[in-house]
């Protein structure tokens, strides 16, 4: 009995193991794939267990064999099945259990829950489920078996360490499996099931594993968690789109009746397409590392005021494979897509098809004068990458227009002290400066921007984000270029965004905020884009106005003038509290605790090691059982008298009753120790309900609440009885049996 028992506890625990992924793919990919995984092998070593006609069990590498043939059989007809119609299944297994691995640490989490995926599950719980069987059929330790499943937990916890949600739960659960088996293999695996010491058990190991989970969140951890992502290069950037976005800007203002796509949301946002950030001296590409995702985009950096906005989009007449989206998407559902954990940016692995509709959630940061205002230059990888001026292909010297950019933006800028300055400097310059009209020529290389700056001074969104972005290079901001749409014509429930609502724009990078984008679009520009049209302009509006009050702070202007360089300290006695008092609540805490379980459970762990082996020590068990229950009396114990004494005084202290149960226990016990033949069973089973019925007479006369304060004193840890106690002053002192 005690083997199938301890089977079903261990494939509970490789399970649990299994479940652990759920940070990996989530619950519901994850279940069925390790409820399968856990029973399949577990059963099949169960029937394999029993004995031969030779009556010999069977052999191990019989057992392996067989599991191997199992687990193909099931993974082919369950998890494998969808990917068999486009290979062998050979090279399905290749792929899902040698590569799986490294496709999940350069997915972004959670992973899509594709085969090749989750045939990594199914090969960890088999293992940690058939391993964790054989070990509790061939060995008699009480907690090998739950070894195997600790090796699905090393697997599941790295993979997992940057997935959402927490794996708490599942190790108290662990916890507690691991206390129930252990119990259950107290005499062995081939002995039946204790079932009193198991059924005290069970609720100590429940109680164990909630106190697992109630101590989780409060343990001080004072490291980062290894995250294996780090060691495992990312693929290189693709060009996923033959045309540039930035290249269709022109015919598409040029074609403003197109309907890209549809949004329905509560609120309106700018849509961002591509992120632009290397110029190579004639056109504007990505360096966007893409990496899959099943659903979450990795989170930017967090402003002091931000909003969220939940939308749906359906694609309509928008080519290529960048997918819109506010900025910044937090998830996408709907829509396989794979991110640039950077940039935020998303783009579907094939070109978008009309009718392809998906939802987006979006954190849209709120920028606010006093961020902007004491923010420096991000000097990251990714910023010097940022203020790079390539002389362009083929080129053997620095173009000259590069000396004439220079001089144009310090111009723009003069007078300003201050990043944020200069970069909404240059932007109010270009808005004066030139004129809009989608009619220019397209072209965003160096001699197109040269004409633009020099002679036309007449452009489209594009030539006045590319301008913006190349002049801010020149006095060191580092700056991208992206292409978005904004705006929109509000048709019945939904939001028609067209051709002609393209727009591009030009960030820059500061330090803890990430990209801030700037507006160098005159307001005739922006005017004649919002004609008839829904004005998605409430959040780019604060952060216009953020920018110009940040800048005049810097110059000391205006009533508002802030010249805090950072954040406010908190005032003394204010602030949350040092890490040291935290550290020094929780250890109390942990103490306090701690020592309350300790000295309420050692009463009845001390009980069940007193019930445990042959019937002479149980009766001795039961004899110190029942002293202990004197002594709440006033009964301490020594070596003085003897065990009918010491029945006299019991019955003298708790009542009359008492005489009739220590009386036959005393007996018992002078047997058990001087008579020649040994007791058996029966008789210490007596000696133990003797010994109960002395507790709940000692009960009934000392009360609960007694018996609790005494059970709390530091003495009640030691469990000494039968003259191990010196007794205080004034009380009667009793002996063990034969004393």
């Amino acid at each position: 009995m005690t083997r199938y028992a301890s089977l079903a506890v261990t494939a509970c625990l490789a399970a649990v193991a299994g479940l652990a992924f759920h940070r990996v793919f989530g619950f519901g990919p994850v279940a069925p794939v390790a409820a399968v995984a856990a029973v399949v092998p577990t059963v099949l070593s169960g029937l394999l267990s029993g004995p031969r006609k030779s009556g010999d069990p069977w052999p191990l590498w019989i057992s392996l064999v067989l599991s191997v043939v199992a687990w193909a059989g099931t993974v082919t007809g369950t998890v494998l099945r969808p990917t068999l119609a486009d290979g062998t299944l050979p090279q399905a297994l290749r792929d899902g259990v040698l590569s799986s691995w490294k496709a999940i640490l350069t997915t972004l989490l959670p992973a899509p829950a594709e085969p090749e995926y989750l045939v990594l599950v199914s090969v960890v719980v088999w293992l940690a489920a058939f391993a964790s069987a054989e070990l509790a059929l061939r060995t008699s330790l009480r907690a090998a078996p739950c070894v195997p499943a600790l090796g699905g937990w090393a697997v599941a916890l790295p993979l997992g360490v940057d997935g959402p949600g927490s794996n708490l739960p599942l190790a108290a659960a662990a916890v507690a499996l691991t206390a129930v088996l252990v119990l259950l293999r107290a005499d062995g695996p081939g002995a039946g099931v204790a079932w009193r010491p198991l059924a005290a058990g069970v609720p100590a190991a429940a109680v164990l594993g909630a106190l697992a989970f109630a101590a989780g969140p409060v343990v001080p951890v004072g490291a980062r968690p290894y995250d294996p992502r780090e060691q495992v290069q990312a693929p290189p950037p693709q060009q996923r789109d033959g045309v540039s976005p930035l290249d269709r800007v022109g015919g598409w203002l040029l074609r403003p009746g197109e309907v890209m796509f549809t949004v329905r949301s509560g609120r309106p946002e700018r849509q961002r397409l591509a992120v632009l950030d290397r110029f190579d001296g004639v056109t504007w590409s990505s360096t966007a590392r893409f990496v899959p995702t099943g659903s979450r985009v990795p989170e930017g950096p967090r402003p002091g005021e931000r909003h969220e906005v939940e939308q749906h989009i359906t694609i309509r007449d928008l080519p290529g494979v960048w997918v819109p989206a506010p900025d910044r998407p937090r998830r996408i559902d709907g829509l396989p897509v794979v991110v640039d954990p950077e940039s935020g940016a998303l783009a579907a692995g094939r070109p978008l098809r009309p009718g392809q509709s998906y939802r987006v959630t979006s954190v849209v940061p709120e920028w606010t004068a006093g961020d902007l205002a004491a923010a420096a230059l991000a000097t990251d990888a990714e910023a010097r990458a940022a203020i790079a001026l390539p002389w362009g292909p083929g080129a053997t010297e620095p173009p000259v227009q590069i000396a004439e950019f220079r001089r144009f933006a310090e111009a723009a800028t003069r007078g300003a002290g201050s990043p944020i300055e200069k970069a909404a400097l240059l932007a109010e310059y270009l808005k004066r400066y030139a004129a809009y009209d989608v009619t220019a020529p397209p072209g965003h290389g160096y001699r197109q921007l040269d004409y633009f700056l020099s002679e036309g001074r007449r452009g489209t969104p594009e030539h006045f984000a590319t301008a913006y972005a190349l002049l801010a290079r020149t006095i060191g901001l580092p700056s991208r270029v992206v292409v978005g749409f904004r705006g929109g014509q509000r048709v019945g429930d939904t939001v028609q965004v067209r051709s002609g609502d393209v727009l591009v724009w030009p960030e820059i990078k500061f330090e803890d905020l990430g990209w801030i984008r700037f507006n160098p679009l005159p307001d005739s520009g922006r005017r004649a884009k919002e004609d008839d049209s829904v004005a998605a302009g409430e959040t780019e509006q604060k952060l216009e106005q953020a920018q110009k009050a940040a800048a005049s702070q810097q110059r000391g202007e205006g009533p508002g003038q802030n010249t805090e360089k950072g954040p406010r300290e908190p005032a003394d006695g204010g602030g949350s509290p040092t890490p040291w008092c935290v550290f020094t609540s929780v250890a109390a805490a942990v103490l306090v605790i701690g020592y309350v379980l300790a000295v309420l459970l050692a009463p009845a762990l001390r009980k069940r090691r007193r019930r445990a082996g042959p019937p002479a020590a149980r009766i001795t068990g039961a004899w110190h059982q029942a002293l202990d229950h004197l002594a709440d009396v006033g009964l301490s114990t020594a070596r003085t008298l003897t065990a009918h004494e010491v029945a006299r005084f019991g019955a003298s202290s708790v009542g009359a009753d008492a005489h009739g149960h220590l009386g036959p226990l005393a007996d018992l016990v002078n047997h058990s120790r001087f008579a020649a033949s040994h007791p058996d069973p029966r008789a210490a089973d007596r000696a133990w309900e003797h010994s109960d019925a002395v507790g709940r007479l000692v009960t009934a006369k000392a009360g609960r609440v007694r018996r609790l304060r005494r059970r709390l004193h530091p003495r009640s840890l030691t469990g000494r009885s039968g003259g191990e106690r010196r007794p205080p002053a004034g009380r009667r002192r009793v002996r063990g049996p034969g004393g």
